[in-house]
């Protein structure tokens, strides 16, 4: 004869193995603190802008994260705001948003689910992820930045944008990975 609570444990232990790797506090948020999964709705692209509101790099893109959602937006690409950091408060992050005007869905990453996924180590860095969550490109949003401190007067290579046209055209990112300069976000776990 089987035992309930045997039965009762092994059902248990079997939801718990079930549950989305981006769910409530063991994942990803959204600002209201609700469980959220930038992979769950369609998109033809995804790309995570990785960001944290003490790192001047990160302000000083911007403008230029505006212009490239701006440009893919009606393209069927999604962009996400990732804060890894799990000190910033939410109305820390909202200000941020609020005074830089950045693009994209923001959301909570206080366990690395999403840095670990797309391989970040600084911010800004940026990911894209095709249709079906494979990622296709992690690195610098453009060449603008040869070292902390040292920036050239306009990029020579726009990274990011090349990037996300050529998973929407079905082609390989010339250059899959590229080394982002900015603030770490291992400091930030």
């Amino acid at each position: 004869m089987v035992n309930r609570t045997t039965i009762f444990r092994s059902l248990t232990v079997a939801a718990l193995l079930t549950l989305p790797v981006f769910g409530g506090t063991l994942g990803v948020s959204d600002l209201d603190g609700k469980a959220v999964d930038p992979f769950a709705e369609a998109a033809r692209v995804r790309v995570l802008l990785f960001v944290r509101t003490d790192c001047p790099i990160t302000n000083r893109y911007a403008p230029e994260l505006q212009r490239v959602a701006q440009e893919f937006n009606r393209r069927g690409v999604r962009f996400w705001l990732v804060y890894p950091d799990g000190t910033e408060t939410v109305a820390g992050i909202r200000d941020h948003i609020a005074q830089y005007q950045f693009p994209g869905e923001p959301v909570r990453d206080p366990r690395h689910m999403l840095v670990k996924r797309a391989h970040a180590t600084v911010a800004p860095e940026a990911a894209v992820f095709d249709a079906a969550g494979n990622l296709m490109y992690h690195g610098r949003i453009d060449d603008r930045y040869v070292d902390i401190g040292k920036a050239r007067a306009a990029p020579q290579r726009h990274d990011l944008e090349d990037a996300i046209a050529a998973v929407l055209a079905g082609k390989p990112v010339a250059e899959a990975e590229t080394s982002a300069v900015g603030c770490a976000l291992a400091d930030v776990e």
